[in-house]
Parts: structure tokens; sequence; C-alpha cells
């Protein structure tokens, strides 16, 4: 019986990098040294990813899950579902969006199944997707849908050993003050720290971001770091999180890659993004975290405008995939 980790992988938009990366990635790493990888996707754009890349990965084609989990080496499950040549490479298209989602819901329905252990997606294309009648705000909404998961769960940014979660994403700034409350806050330290403690964090050291310029100025520039934000704070050290704070924003950051955290939770979502993708753009990777099954991602897009040319670098995936091996076998242990 395989001990490793079954990790499904999907290519991601097709006319978009993620073939090209996870061609790359393959080729820098050797995939089965920490996992078991499944690709469900269409071989042609695969080929077409290594093409672009001008490499050769070895991998060998399963006819459905239940052999792909007992061959060896690197496995593609062929789906059939878009023409490669077809695709052009840096265009939006609804087939790409629909192929991709569906690749991301196939990969679902093996975790739910028992016949995967996560899931780790190349980029894709949002408004693709959208257009091809997929409804959503962010890649763990649809994750969520397709889980049929009704519990918490967010996007964890992840650079080295440095983690940040948020309490609000994809929203207006506008609206931000008046989706903070003890109970968000709290959603996002937990979500955090038991994310952190399933790859390997024990305990996991956690610092509150405030929301207003240097954390409210003790209430003459904003109070809710004294309304909501300190509450949580509280609330969390009571059940046995080490967590501190709210810290200004503008300087928590340089703490934690000094060391002296493991995570941050920021109020908004560039708060945080900022910060990480300054650092390391290129080696960012995206825990969908909180879902009945780890998934990862890089945390870059699909790069339209480099698509097709070769420069795409794989880092960001490549330590995304690591990442999900590293919960899967953590989940797998417990």
């Amino acid at each position: 019986m395989n001990t490793m980790p079954v990790i499904g992988i999907t290519l991601g938009d097709a006319a978009g990098i993620g073939p090209e990366i996870v061609a790359k990635a393959a080729a820098e790493m050797d995939f089965t040294r920490i996992g078991h990888p499944v690709i469900i996707g269409n071989e042609g754009v695969f080929r077409r990813g290594m093409e672009i890349a001008g490499l050769d990965c070895k991998y060998s084609v399963a006819a459905n899950i239940t052999e792909a989990r007992e061959m060896p080496g690197l496995v593609l499950m062929d789906t059939k579902m878009i023409t490669a040549s077809a695709v052009q490479p840096g265009q939006k298209s609804v087939v790409c969006g629909k192929e991709s989602a569906e690749n991301m819901r196939m990969a679902v329905q093996y975790c739910k199944q028992g016949l995967l252990d996560g899931i780790c997606f190349a980029p894709n294309n949002k408004a693709a997707m959208k257009e091809a009648g997929f409804s959503f705000n962010g890649a763990v909404d649809l994750l969520a849908g397709f889980f049929e998961y009704s519990g918490y769960c967010g996007e964890l940014g992840v650079l080295d050993k440095h983690w940040t979660a948020r309490v609000t994403s994809h929203v207006p700034l506008k609206e931000v003050s008046a989706r903070l409350s003890v109970s968000s806050i709290m959603d996002s330290i937990r979500l955090l720290y038991n994310a952190q403690k399933l790859a390997g964090f024990d305990p996991p050291r956690i610092a509150i971001a405030g929301f207003n310029p240097h954390s409210g100025e003790g209430g003459t520039c904003g109070t809710e770091e004294i309304d909501v934000i300190s509450p949580a704070v509280s609330l969390a050290q009571k059940e046995g999180i080490a967590v501190e704070g709210p810290f200004s924003a503008d300087t928590l950051f340089i703490r934690l890659f000094s060391g002296d955290f493991d995570g941050v939770v920021t109020m908004s979502h560039d708060q945080g993004q900022i910060a990480m993708k300054l650092k390391g753009f290129d080696d960012g990777t995206t825990v969908m975290a909180g879902l009945p099954k780890p998934v990862t991602t890089s945390s870059h897009g699909t790069a339209f405008n480099i698509a097709g040319k070769g420069v795409a670098k794989s880092g960001a995936w490549i330590s995304a995939y690591k990442m999900v091996c590293r919960m899967a076998k953590t989940n797998m242990e417990c």
C-alpha cells in the first residue's frame, strides 16, 4: 500500500502558465519523494506545457483514479475535456475556464471519496471560470462549494516559514470595518492556528495586526482595536493560543520576517498581501485552509502576459506542492 499522500494536481487555465510551471516543477524535483502525484487534466495541454518549457517529463497515463493510485511515478488521468491545439496562450476563454473548474471539481470528488489526500492546483483565471457559469468570490469559495462544505474556511498566504491570514478578503475597503467582529477575528485566528499546526508548527506564534494607522493610537485614530480586536486577542489567549497584539500593521511584518512570529492575522486583504508579495512574489503559496482536505496553489495568477513564452518560474508552485504533501501526511497520521 502506498504510504505517501496521494495528491491531485490540476494544470490550471490551459491558456495560462499553469501547464508550463507544472512541467518545469516535474523536471526540477522528484514529486514522488514526498507524495504520489496524479495530474487530473488534458494530456495534450500537459504536453504543450512541456514543449513551451523545453522539457520532456516522464509520466504514465491512467484510465481511472483507481489505476492511477496503483501506478508508480508521475501519473496523468486524461480528462479529454479540451482540444489543446485550439487554445491560444494568453487569451481568456470560456472553454478554458470551464475545463479548469471541472478538473478541480473532479479532484474534489476524489477527495470526498477518500481517493485523494490533497490537491495542488496551478493558477486558474477567475474571470474565465465565472464566464463559464461558476459563481464564487475567491478560489476557496469555489472549492467549498465543490466539497459541499459550509464551515469556515479562508485563504492563507505562505512564504517560507511566514504565514498570513486575513479577516476580510475580496471586499471593498469601505466595508471592512463593518465586517470586523470578535467572532470574525476569532475565526481567522483559529483558521491560521489549526493550519499551522497541520504544517508542523508546535505551537504557532501568532500576531494580530491593527486596523487603523498606528493601531488606532489609543482610540484617537479609530476604535476598532479597542472594540473588537483586543477582545478577540484576549479570548484567543484564554483558549491557549499563543497570540499577541494588536500591532501597527506598518511595522508588524518586519517582526514577522525577523522571526518574532510564525504568522500574522490581518484585518484586510492588502495588509498582508502587499508585504508578502513584495518579500517574495515568485515563491509565495496560498493555502485554502479549513476545507475537509488540504488544498494549495501558488500565490500568483495565470500571467497571461507571459503565457507560452517559456519564461514562467515554478518556485511558488513547487512550494505549494511541498506544503500540501506535508499537510496531507500529517492528516494521514492523525
